[in-house]
C-alpha cells in the first residue's frame, strides 16, 4: 500500500506533538489543530472539518465516560471517607506491612499486578487507589511514585503478559495463526526482561528522587497523622466494610468471569452506594441529603478538572484507529496507525535485526492510539508474515510485538494511555507519562537484545 496525504498529515502533527511533550508543553492546541487538518484533508471543506472537530471530541468523551464516571464515584467516596476519617483509621493494619517508603512501591506494585491480572487494570486502578494511596502517603511515599508502580505494574506488566483473562494472547495467536498457550509460553522470557528492567529502573530513579526530596516527604506525612478522627467506632467500621465491599467485587468478578468495562461498572456502583451509606451513617438521613451531594459534585469537578484536555487530545490520537475513524470522519475511514505500520513492515529490508525492530516499530506506532489491544491483530499478523520470508521463531516475535503494543497502549509512556492512573492519583498524565518514560525505555531496549537471540 502507499502513504496518502492524509496519513502523512497525521505522521506530521504526531511528530509535533511528541516533540512539544519533549519539551514539556501542553498539547491541547496541536491536537486540535491536528483534527481540523486531518477533517480537511480528508472532506476538502472547511465547514465539515469543523464540525468533524466537535464530532471527535464527543465521540473521544463518550469513549473516555466510563472512567471518568468510575474516577468521578471512587473520590466522590473517599471524599465521604475522608470527612468521617475512616481514611486514617484504614491507614493503622496495614502501616505494620508498609513499614516505609520503598516497601510502599512495591507492595503497591505487586498488588496491582495480582488484581489485574485478575479483573484488568481499569478497575485494578480504583481498587488499588482507593485502599492503598493513603497509606503510601502516610509512609512518605510521594504520589507520583506510587502512581508509577500502579501504572508499571498494572498497564504494563499486568496487561502486556495477561495470563489469566487471555485476552491479549488470544487476539495475539489468532492473527499470528497460533493458540494463545504459545503465544504465553513464548512471551516468558520476553515479559520477564521487560518487567524486571522496568521496574527495577523506576524504583532506583524513585529512590535517587527521594534522596533529593526528602525534606517535602516528612511534612505530608506529619500533616496526615495530625488528623482528628471525631467518629472512631462508626470510622473503624467503615475502614472494614469498605474494602471488603470491594473484595466481594473481586470475588464475583472472579466467580462470573466478568472482566474489562463490566468489572469497571461493578467498581463504580459499588463506590456510588458506599458514598451514600456513608455519608448517611456519618451526618443521619436528612442532613446526608445535602452532603452526599456534595461528595458527588466533588468527585465529579475532580474528573472533569483532570480529563478535561485529555478528551481533546485522545480525541486527535483515537482517530488513528479504524473504528474511531469510521465514527467521525465517515464509513470509507480506515485505521492511519495500522496503515502506517503495514506501510513501514513492507519497505523494511528483511533480517533478524530489522524484523525484531519493525516488529517493535509497529507496536509502538499502533499503541499510540491509547488502546492496548487493537494493534495486536496487525503485530500478529506481520509476525506470521516474516515467518514465511524468514527461518524464525512467528511465536516469539508476536510476543514482543504485543508486549511493546500493550506497553505503549495500554499504556505507560504516552499521556492519553495513563489517564486512569494520573486521574485516581491527582496528578497531570503528562507528568507521569514522563516519570516512565526512561525505564519503560531501558525495559524495550533489553527486551529487544534478548529477542535478537530468542528468534
Amino acid at each position: 500500500m502507499a502513504l496518502t496525504s492524509l496519513h502523512i498529515a497525521y505522521i506530521i502533527i504526531t511528530l509535533v506533538v511528541l516533540i512539544a511533550l519533549l519539551c514539556k508543553k501542553e498539547i491541547v492546541i496541536p491536537c486540535v489543530a491536528g483534527i481540523l487538518v486531518i477533517g480537511f484533508v480528508y472532506s476538502g471543506s472547511v465547514v465539515k472539518s469543523i464540525q468533524i472537530l466537535n464530532n471527535a471530541l464527543i465521540h473521544s468523551f463518550i469513549e473516555l465516560l466510563s472512567i471518568i464516571i468510575v474516577i468521578a464515584l471512587v473520590v466522590s467516596m473517599s471524599k465521604a471517607m475522608i470527612a468521617l476519617g475512616a481514611d486514617e483509621v484504614m491507614m493503622h493494619p496495614v502501616r505494620k506491612i508498609i513499614r516505609n517508603n520503598k516497601a510502599a512501591f512495591w507492595i503497591i506494585g505487586f498488588t496491582m499486578l495480582i488484581v489485574s491480572w485478575l479483573i484488568w487494570p481499569s478497575p485494578a486502578v480504583a481498587l488499588i487507589g482507593a485502599l492503598l494511596l493513603p497509606v503510601a502517603g502516610e509512609v512518605g511515599l510521594p504520589v507520583i511514585w506510587a502512581a508509577v508502580a500502579m501504572n508499571i505494574f498494572g498497564h504494563g506488566i499486568g496487561l502486556s503478559s495477561d495470563f489469566v483473562i487471555q485476552g491479549a494472547p488470544s487476539i495475539t495467536g489468532t492473527a499470528a495463526g497460533l493458540d494463545a498457550n504459545q503465544i504465553m509460553k513464548a512471551s516468558i522470557p520476553l515479559w520477564l526482561t521487560m518487567s524486571v528492567v522496568t521496574a527495577g529502573v523506576a524504583f532506583f530513579m524513585m529512590l535517587r528522587d527521594l534522596m533529593l526530596n526528602k525534606g517535602s516527604q516528612t511534612a505530608v506525612k506529619k500533616e496526615m497523622v495530625l488528623k482528628e478522627i471525631k467518629k472512631p467506632k462508626l470510622a473503624r467500621f467503615i475502614a472494614i466494610a469498605m474494602p471488603l465491599a470491594f473484595i466481594a467485587d473481586i470475588v464475583v468478578m472472579i466467580s462470573f468471569k466478568i472482566n474489562g468495562g463490566d468489572a469497571t461498572a461493578l467498581v463504580a456502583g459499588t463506590a456510588l452506594i458506599l458514598t451514600c451509606v456513608i455519608t448517611i451513617l456519618d451526618k443521619g438521613l436528612g442532613e446526608a441529603l445535602e452532603t452526599a451531594t456534595d461528595h458527588i459534585k466533588e468527585g465529579f469537578k475532580f474528573a472533569i478538572k483532570i480529563f478535561a484536555p485529555v478528551v481533546v487530545i485522545a480525541a486527535f490520537f483515537f482517530m488513528g484507529s479504524e473504528g474511531f475513524a469510521q465514527k467521525v470522519l465517515g464509513p470509507d475511514a480506515t485505521g492511519l496507525l495500522n496503515d502506517i505500520g503495514l506501510w513501514l513492515s513492507s519497505h523494511i529490508p528483511l533480517s533478524k535485526l530489522t524484523m525484531v525492530l519493525s516488529e517493535t516499530s509497529v507496536g509502538v506506532i499502533t499503541g499510540l492510539d491509547g488502546s492496548g489491544f487493537s494493534g495486536l491483530p496487525l503485530v500478529g499478523s506481520i509476525a506470521q508474515t516474516f515467518s514465511s520470508v524468514g527461518n524464525i521463531h512467528v511465536a516469539t516475535l508476536a510476543a514482543l510485538g504485543q508486549i511493546v503494543t500493550v506497553w505503549v497502549g495500554g499504556g505507560t509512556i504516552i499521556p492519553w494511555g495513563v489517564i486512569p492512573v494520573a486521574a485516581i492519583c491527582g496528578i497531570e498524565a503528562t507528568e507521569l507519562a514522563r516519570k516512565n518514560l526512561i525505564p519503560v525505555l531501558c525495559g524495550f531496549g533489553a527486551t529487544i537484545i534478548v529477542a535478537m537471540f530468542l528468534i
